[in-house]
């Protein structure tokens, strides 16, 4: 019976696995099951993580790295597997696929975003009430978070954080710290409310505040944040920003405040600092080629700073900064080798043989250039299809066709909208 259950465990992960596969989404269980052979790129982050938790010499801001690679050649699942390596090394880590939803230029709503989708070591709730939770006034990890939020010339963060971290701390009433958590993690609170609660717990006097401005309150967040998570005991924050390459579909403007927002993301951005974050961003090769070169169709290093300079001057440098690390700073991801492409397949082939208790046959080997049939997704998507086939139709005789799939960097009609320059984000009212 115990064998029984084991196979059976096995098997549902193994159809998992492979139904994540066959919609070109990788998910946990796949990439573990296949591995990850990108070892600069596992080098690096290692790296970086090492750094991030180093408390002794912490980092001056936030790190990163960014990753290139054709539509298809693993950037997803690189980053899955980069995922699952930093909740074993003890950080928090959020994936947010860049989309309509989460505009990499509205920091508001990525953030949310990040913290909504965010998993951490050896616990399955939400996010932000799990960390509200581990949070110990009696730790020394608490007292350095109390005491640099107090500091508003250190952390810069109006004083409505401090405030409402105050109330949670001491306050009984779970209505309202579900509140204040919600607010830490993106969602909008009553000034009144957090007054309310000073006022339970006998400390009104101690805080005189305003709502912040919309504008502000997205970076204080993000700072927040980070050092909320390092206060509940994990060793930092990562964040996995992918598909990129969106942003060409933005207007002018929207990709100059997306320049902006990775220098932001990266630790490069002047006048902002988040020690503990640390982000990996993946895009295709040929996006700053196409997009941001002055050889390229849309010139973005010759048009975006005039274009910032009539509603966002203060961006500029930011966003050469964001430009410079995509035209140079990404790391591309390791070519394919037929021998990859061979263990891949016969991992796979073990895999599909669990989940249905088949004896997947393997497969006549197909001719393999540089092209999108040296991809793994086409490989890995030809071969679960084929033995789909070969399952359900033992006669059959499948063979696969397909059509390249290349990326448009043309504007989209439906990205075009401006975001309202962070009105959404306006969380409290007096």
């Amino acid at each position: 019976m115990e064998q029984t259950t084991e196979n059976r465990t096995r098997a549902l992960d193994c159809r998992r696995a492979l139904e994540a596969l066959r919609n070109g989404v990788p998910n946990g269980e796949a990439v573990r099951m296949l591995g990850c052979n990108q070892p600069q790129a596992d080098a690096r982050f290692a790296e970086l993580l090492a750094q991030a938790a180093d408390r002794e010499n912490p980092p001056p801001s936030a790190l990163g790295m960014l990753v290139s690679g054709d539509f298809g050649s693993g950037k997803s699942h690189l980053l899955t597997h980069l995922e699952r390596q930093a909740i074993e090394a003890g950080f928090v880590c959020s994936k947010v696929a860049v989309s309509k939803e989460t505009p990499l230029y509205d920091l508001g709503k990525v953030f949310k975003s990040a913290v909504d989708n965010g998993r951490m070591p050896f616990r399955s709730g939400r996010l932000i009430e799990e960390l509200g939770q581990r949070l110990r006034p009696q730790s020394q990890e608490y007292a350095a978070f109390f005491v640099w939020a107090n500091d508003a010339e250190a952390s810069g963060v109006s004083p409505m954080f401090p405030a409402s971290l105050l109330v949670h701390e001491r306050s009984k009433d779970l209505e309202l710290n579900n509140e204040i958590e919600s607010f830490w993690a993106g969602e909008r609170i009553l000034v009144s409310d957090v007054k309310k609660g000073l006022r339970q717990i006998g400390q009104l006097q101690s805080y005189a505040f305003r709502a912040p401005k919309a504008a502000e309150l997205p970076p204080q967040r993000l700072r927040f944040f980070v050092e909320l998570v390092k206060a509940a005991g994990y060793k930092g924050w990562v964040v996995l920003l992918d598909e990129i390459e969106l942003i060409g579909q933005y207007s002018l403007l929207q990709r100059g405040r997306s320049y902006a927002e990775i220098a932001r993301w990266l630790g490069q951005s002047v006048g902002h600092s988040y020690p503990g974050l640390v982000t990996v961003g993946a895009v295709t090769v040929d996006f700053a080629a196409a997009v941001i070169s002055a050889d390229g169709k849309k010139k973005d290093r010759d048009y975006v700073e005039p274009k910032l300079a009539e509603r966002y001057s203060d961006l500029i440098s930011n966003a050469e900064t964001g430009m410079r690390l995509l035209e140079g700073n990404a790391l591309p991801l390791k070519p394919l080798a037929d021998t990859d492409v061979r263990r891949t397949l016969e991992t796979l082939r073990s895999v599909y043989g669990d989940a249905y208790a088949w004896p997947a046959p393997l497969l006549q080997e197909r001719a393999r250039g540089a092209g999108y049939q040296q991809r793994m997704r086409y490989n890995v998507r030809a071969a679960i299809n084929e033995w789909d086939l070969l399952r359900l139709y033992p006669d059959a005789q499948p063979e696969t066709e397909s059509d390249e799939f290349h990326p448009g960097y043309e504007e989209n009609p439906d990205l075009e909208r401006e975001s309202g320059d962070g009105a959404d984000e306006q969380a409290e009212r007096e």
